[in-house]
């Protein structure tokens, strides 16, 4: 959402505050260069403009009406530090040019200078311009403001719950009856509690997350969720997972580094099936206020109380894309590669390599709703040969989600959504498909 809202706040600035620029420039004497770059630019041709101007920088740097059609074109084509050079050589020359002060405050919000973009917007509210474009500048400075409140130490606490139907409650295969090869064919009627079930369930899950701001670029961060599902029928598959980070960020300029201490354990019917402990190393590089690239890598180590056969560490490595469009539509895609690999070296085909891709989009329909939808696709290659099925085991699995997003009132969300789940397998047991239909409602503190 934040993504979003600063995309479409720079690109106001960028049709609102073309009103000054004739205003600024109207009684210079420009000459054919600049007057053809301004021409582009009221076309909306930025890109043309800027490649226009950038081989006559060095040459014509400290032209105050060159700089400023520099400085426009750079800031239109998401050069924002070339921008902030040329608008800071036109206001050494001409301190009243109100163009050159709300572009140089337009390219320093977008490259997170929150102080000085507030310094020079309140400097050009204080000029003769126009009430669309003083409107405009309002928005810069309420978004400043909201950069500012998140960069202060906080703390977020939510609580949801919701109503679904699910098609395949224990993930089983819809195939009751499984030819077994290591018993010569023979075909097993596998218990009916194992095979495909369906059931309709209640969640109830809460959430914590902090900040607390050390100074502008460190910070210390915790975060704590517990998730609760019941079913109708099927209480052998009722479960409840808790999860915990522990962890420290730095900032610096675009760049956001992250490392946390992750914990999670999981239970079903009651009973302790599973515990995760790892760290997670995260790099986020804001290329603009609307596109941002987050690679990441988890290390962490699984433990199955009871089953410790099934114990292995699990490595992954990925990285994502996000971009925000003036539409009011947010897009991601990602890669990632990683294994599971288990500590029992006699039993290779309990371990596996696992590559994936993700994409998935928001919409925003109106002040109030937002579609979205996702996609991902996984395959898991084992390590050894099943010694029941006498095959080494390969999985390919598909993920389509798609719902709406309902803001009836502040700090409300609705969530209705579907999710299908299909694992193509070589090894029958392992084969399902699986739909969930659910209502989700959370209330934030």
């Amino acid at each position: 959402m934040r993504l979003k809202l600063k995309t479409s706040i720079l690109l106001a600035g960028t049709v609102l505050f073309t009103g000054l620029l004739h205003t600024n420039m109207a009684h210079a004497v420009v000459d054919d260069l600049v007057r053809q770059a301004i021409t582009l630019l009221d076309k909306g041709q930025f890109q043309q403009a800027f490649d226009l101007l950038v081989p006559q920088e060095t040459k014509r740097a400290g032209d105050p009406d060159f700089d400023t059609v520099m400085g426009i074109a750079a800031n239109d084509t998401q050069q924002y530090t070339r921008a902030i050079f040329a608008l800071e050589r036109v206001l050494l020359t001409q301190p009243e040019n109100s163009r050159a002060r709300a572009e140089l405050g337009r390219a320093l919000f977008a490259v997170g200078d929150n102080a000085g973009a507030r310094r020079v917007l309140l400097e050009t509210k204080r000029d003769n311009i126009p009430a669309q474009v003083s409107a405009t500048i309002d928005q810069f400075l309420q978004a400043i403001d909201r950069n500012e409140a998140e960069a202060r130490s906080s703390a977020k606490f939510y609580v949801e719950s919701s109503l679904g139907t699910d098609s395949n409650v224990n993930s089983g295969p819809s195939n009751g009856n499984v030819a077994v090869p290591a018993f010569g064919g023979a075909v097993f009627t596998l218990n009916p509690a194992n095979a495909a079930n369906k059931d309709t369930f209640a969640t109830l899950g809460a959430g914590l997350s902090a900040r607390h701001v050390l100074d502008p670029r460190w910070s210390l961060l915790a975060n704590a969720t517990i998730n609760q599902r019941w079913h109708a029928d099927k209480t052998a598959v009722d479960n409840f997972q808790l999860d915990g980070n522990l962890g420290t960020s730095y900032r610096y300029n675009k760049h956001e580094l992250v490392a946390v201490v992750q914990a999670s354990t999981y239970y079903v019917n009651a009973a302790r099936a599973r515990d995760q402990l790892g760290v997670v190393g995260e790099w986020t590089y804001r290329l603009n206020g609307e596109m941002q690239v987050t690679s990441y890598a988890q290390l962490s180590q699984l433990s199955y109380p009871g089953q410790s056969v099934r114990d292995a560490n699990r490595t992954v490595l990925g990285t994502s894309y996000a971009q925000g469009f003036s539409s009011g539509l947010t897009a991601f895609g990602g890669i990632y590669i990683g294994t599971e690999k288990q500590k029992n070296s006699a039993l290779p085909h309990l371990g596996h390599k696992l590559m994936g891709v993700r994409a998935g989009a928001q919409q925003r329909l109106n002040e109030n709703v937002s579609a979205f939808s996702g996609i991902s696709f996984e395959n898991r290659k084992f390590g050894g040969t099943d010694p029941l099925f006498l095959v080494t085991r390969q999985d390919d699995q598909f993920n389509l989600n798609a719902g709406l997003n309902w803001v009836p009132a502040k700090t409300w969300r609705v969530t209705p959504q579907v999710s299908y789940t299909k694992v193509k397998s070589n090894i029958a047991i392992s084969d399902f498909d699986r739909t969930v239909l659910s209502v989700s409602v959370r209330k934030d503190f």
